[in-house]
């Protein structure tokens, strides 16, 4: 394929992923108001824009560059995605600030993010450590997804919740009830007492 065509292909392609993206923020903001406001004043769509030349530039092993972009994205919209992330068509972040999204993450098509989104990560080790998101899913703000599981298709998270499971399609979930977790402490936080420790009635 001569340079020509395939700058010519890719400027198309473009133009094609930022009009599905204006369209995603009519159909799921009613404040929006017109086309040059959206490009001019949507975070989300400045990072989407972003992200499609880092990844770009990360698939073909242009790492630094692609971080770079990313980094420079960050400080301009409050919305960090890291540009080995994967994301399909009419992805809406509404608001944007304080949105993460890690490395090995997946989001479908027409996904919906709201402002200080995590899709995070529990582990230190390689291999898949962030979550999967499926066509349709809407996450509320604040939420926190962390783990490598599925968010099955058009699952809801409630604004806030903790998710470290996998959810089915279709799904809602709510709550951020956490628990402790400790060697020396029951989940209620009393101190447990070790059977070594504990004083023998045996008589001398």
């Amino acid at each position: 394929m001569s340079l020509p065509t395939a700058l010519f292909k890719s400027l198309s392609r473009i133009k094609k992923d930022l009009k599905e993206d204006i369209d995603a923020v009519f159909n799921r903001d009613p404040a929006a108001r017109n086309s040059l406001e959206v490009i001019l004043t949507y975070p989300g769509i400045h990072a989407l824009v972003l992200h499609r030349g880092a990844h770009y530039l990360w698939q073909n092993e242009q790492k630094l560059a692609a971080r770079v972009i990313s980094y420079g994205s960050r400080i301009i919209t409050g919305i960090e995605i890291h540009p080995a992330a994967k994301i399909g068509r009419r992805f809406f972040i509404d608001h944007g600030m304080g949105i993460v999204i890690g490395e090995t993450a997946e989001i479908g098509n027409d996904v919906t993010l709201y402002h200080g989104v995590t899709l995070g990560g529990v582990s230190w080790n390689n291999g898949k450590r962030h979550p999967t998101l499926e066509d349709g899913v809407i996450v509320g703000a604040g939420a926190k997804v962390l783990g490598p599981f599925t968010v099955g298709k058009g699952a809801k998270i409630g604004s806030n919740a903790v998710v470290v499971k996998a959810v089915p399609a279709g799904a809602t979930m709510v709550g951020s009830a956490a628990r402790m977790i400790s060697d020396h402490h029951d989940e209620k936080g009393n101190p447990i007492v070790k059977k070594s420790m504990m004083p023998s009635n045996k008589k001398k």
